[in-house]
């Protein structure tokens, strides 16, 4: 049993051959026990990769001016989600940079008509009021994504120099408070971060009671204050992560498009992807953007989110049934 902040960091600290042996067997069960061999595939659209944040980590932080920045109106991000909708994706992610140009009103409309083609909405637009919370949820959002990156305040303060992690906070209770699913998470093993505190961000996802764990290693983004950092996340950290989340939530979804050693290949690694989810993690995303436009998307460098020939590729390799109807 995983009940307190020494159970995880027992597993934190774990030597590899032991976690192997001892820990990632039962979080494999246990995905398998809530989903069988089945991988959720979902839809996603990057609408838009303006933002007016300065976030240390973030390739589309505001002041990257090297970035390529897009605007998708709201008639074709619908032309582009209904006709995923149409070939059998019953679940969106609507994510962006916080964009206060883009219209709240387009958004709301994206929502409604994503909602009347059948779909499980998912966003993740940012810090809102929250009126805004409220407009989204009549609107048919299901789902509401707001990591909090980091569960030490201090340090939040200073990665995240656009907000505070009270504000961040405040939103996040907020979103649980209107009944929307909350989807939340850390950044693992950012440059800094010490293991118990990446206990205390487990045990924070644990609080929050989420929907969805969000989560992935800090990888370095160009044009940022911590590239010159040369630090990635440890993905021996990222793999007891996803297993303790597994064991301590079984129901919940894990992000399984993760990297691996080579950081040319993306997210699309499968040979990343298969141990992310042999750790526990179940689901990945088919990036509805066109190349050139998904390619500027870039929160991380070398993101290489694909369309659906990646998860078909994963499945034939590794023998998981992809599913696109959750």
């Amino acid at each position: 049993m995983i009940e307190t902040k020494q159970d995880i960091l027992d597993i934190l600290n774990m030597p590899e051959e032991a976690f192997a042996r001892d820990v990632l067997p039962n979080a494999q069960r246990a995905r398998e026990a809530q989903f069988g061999n089945r991988i959720l595939l979902s839809a996603m659209i990057g609408y838009t990769n303006v933002c007016k944040n300065q976030c240390l980590y973030c390739g589309m932080r505001a002041g990257n001016s090297a970035l390529k920045r897009f605007r998708i109106a709201p008639e074709d991000v619908i032309a582009l989600g209904t006709n995923a909708a149409a070939h059998g994706y019953k679940r969106i992610f609507l994510i962006a940079g916080e964009d206060p140009k883009y219209g709240f009103d387009g958004l709301l409309e994206i929502v409604r008509a994503f909602k009347d083609a059948g779909m499980f909405v998912s966003l993740a637009c940012g810090e809102f009021e929250r009126a805004r919370y409220e407009a989204l949820k009549a609107a048919g959002a299901d789902e509401y994504v707001l990591k909090f990156e980091m569960s030490d305040p201090e340090s939040f303060n200073r990665m995240n120099p656009s907000t505070t992690f009270a504000r961040r906070m405040e939103a996040i209770e907020t979103i649980r408070a209107l009944g929307l699913m909350l989807a939340s998470g850390n950044i693992i093993d950012w440059p800094g971060q010490t293991v118990s505190e990446l206990a205390d961000d487990i045990l924070l996802m644990k609080r929050l009671g989420i929907s969805w764990a969000p989560v992935i290693p800090y990888l370095p983004a160009l044009n940022t204050p911590l590239f010159e950092t040369h630090h990635r996340g440890r993905l021996e950290l990222l793999y007891k992560e996803i297993a303790i989340l597994r064991l301590i939530m079984p129901e919940i979804r894990i992000t399984a498009q993760q990297p691996g050693a080579d950081l040319k290949k993306g997210l699309a690694d499968p040979e990343a992807n298969d141990a992310a989810i042999r750790a526990g993690a179940n689901l990945l995303f088919y990036d509805l953007l066109p190349d050139p436009l998904a390619a500027d998307f870039r929160v991380i460098d070398e993101r290489h989110i694909t369309g659906p020939k990646h998860a078909e590729a994963l499945s034939e390799r590794f023998g998981y049934e992809i599913d696109t109807n959750i």
